[in-house]
């Protein structure tokens, strides 16, 4: 019995849930704090905070919360998804698409390849759980990357080329791991899977996609009409993405590529960013739950432990072989790619380090993976994924704000953020305050002006309304005469 329960003197199976939630919430919330003093993402901060208030170590939170909330990794999945198709827009994917594809191909090529020869060959690891192993190590996590991206302000072409490369991975991923699910799957029944077998997953994908499209196409007609305040927005957005995991979950998919084909569908069709930026700032608290609850499966006594389903290699061995083999494998991969396609320099050298950090996506395709294959070899799967997970989030954003520098695709020096002309048309030298001074002006252009919102307008409006009209009653009623009682 967790701590929860016994403290809970109810007995309300409703008072549980909701105390629990606010535990995760609260812990994960005060573990940020640490981790941020340490400069590591807030992932690692939730999944160490549920190791510790997780079954194997503080036991704070109840079995039947863990079970009950098993539905969070198809909603995470989603938003995570989603806000990965604003980054494929039809007018870059024309002048890059091609490049990015060979590159994420190669890149994506190497790491399963290297994963599954030192996990197969090496360690001689099960067949079927080496195969899942080695799909799962071509995705890389978007939400660590865009954070990086967003912390240092970067752009240009290393900057397009890493968004669409990590989103595109994450496509391959899924079509690889849904292949590799269903031959173990197949496997650990004791059966051969058919070439028929094998390739119904990639069909259920191929039908996920364009239901998301469709989806996507519903959701630009209802956000369309210029009357619809934010929150109706956000409520119809957020609407149409559970219905969609709904319906996938009903089938057994993953929402992955469908909720990606649906961002993708909106933003081309709109070329609206309001609200990617809108679910952005929604959904911290269904990720912090997500992560938190991914970290509360996570056994760390198993690490040191044999599991004689997948073969007789440690799991320790097992998670410090497969992170750095993948880090070598992304790396030789995006080289190799951006050698063939002839980027840049800066891009060839370090675009590889940009694609380490692996954790959003991975913990909720192992988290799919683990319901699949169930038991021993199921939580065998999810300990290797969040125990590299941990080190990927330590080393990942590093690795990628080291890449995002050393590309120029940023800088915190001033000269580096704008270019001025060092002399004047008269060819008069400027001086270093006057060079400053027009640094700083073409910065100021570049800021987005602020508009008032129409809400935030109305309100203004009425609440000037509403004082001036306290004011002229106040008015009015200092220059009627006082009368005196008599």
């Amino acid at each position: 019995m967790s701590w929860i329960e016994k403290i809970d003197i109810t007995g309300s199976s409703a008072s549980v849930a909701v105390i629990s939630i606010s535990t995760i919430l609260l812990l994960g919330f005060l573990m940020t704090r640490i981790t941020k003093k340490l400069r590591l993402p807030n992932v690692t901060a939730y999944i160490t905070a549920g190791i510790l208030i997780g079954p194997y170590c503080l036991n704070l939170i109840p079995q039947s919360i863990i079970k009950g909330t098993a539905f969070l990794p198809d909603i995470a999945l989603a938003f995570i998804a989603f806000g990965t198709g604003e980054f494929f827009k039809l007018n870059k994917l024309k002048s890059n698409g091609l490049k990015v594809t060979i590159i994420t191909l190669l890149e994506t090529f190497f790491a399963s390849a290297l994963v599954f020869a030192v996990t197969f060959l090496i360690l001689k690891l099960n067949f079927a759980f080496s195969i899942v192993l080695s799909a799962l190590a071509a995705a890389t996590a978007p939400t660590s990357t865009m954070m990086t991206i967003r912390q240092t302000g970067a752009k240009g072409d290393f900057v397009e080329t890493l968004l669409q490369d990590v989103a595109l991975d994450d496509i391959i991923s899924l079509i690889a791991y849904s292949v590799a699910i269903s031959i173990a799957a197949h496997s650990y029944s004791g059966q051969s899977a058919s070439i028929a077998e094998v390739l119904v997953p990639i069909g259920h994908n191929c039908l996920v996609i364009l239901l998301g499209c469709v989806f996507g196409v519903l959701m630009t007609i209802l956000l369309r009409p210029k009357t619809r305040t934010k929150d109706n927005r956000l409520i119809i957005s957020v609407a149409l993405l559970f219905a969609f995991c709904g319906v996938c979950t009903f089938f057994d998919v993953s929402p992955l590529l469908g909720c990606m084909s649906m961002g993708t569908t909106y933003i081309n069709m709109t070329d609206d960013d309001k609200l990617f930026k809108q679910l952005a700032y929604f959904s911290p608290p269904i990720l912090l739950l997500f992560f938190v609850r991914s970290g509360m499966t996570f056994n760390l006594h198993a690490l040191v432990d044999t599991s004689g389903s997948i073969g007789n290699s440690s799991l320790l061995v097992i998670v410090i072989l497969y992170f750095i083999v993948r880090v070598i494998g992304k790396y030789a991969g995006a080289f190799a790619g951006c050698s063939i396609v002839k980027k840049t320099e800066n891009t060839r050298n370090y675009l590889g380090l940009a694609l380490i950090p692996q954790a959003g996506v991975t913990i909720g395709l192992a988290e799919l993976g683990a319901r699949s294959l169930s038991g021993e070899t199921g939580s065998a799967l999810m300990t290797i994924i969040l125990a590299s997970g941990i080190l990927y989030e330590i080393i990942g954003p590093a690795a990628a704000q080291f890449a995002l520098y050393k590309s120029g695709s940023y800088s915190n020096k001033l000269e580096d953020l704008v270019s001025v002309e060092s002399s004047t048309t008269d060819g008069k030298e400027k001086t270093q305050l006057e060079l400053l001074i027009e640094r700083i002006q073409l910065i100021q252009k570049e800021l987005p002006s602020h508009t008032v919102d129409e809400e935030e307008e109305a309100y203004t409006e009425a609440a000037e309304s509403h004082f001036a009209g306290r004011a002229q009653t106040q008015k009015d009623n200092f220059k009627q005469p006082i009368r005196r009682k008599k």
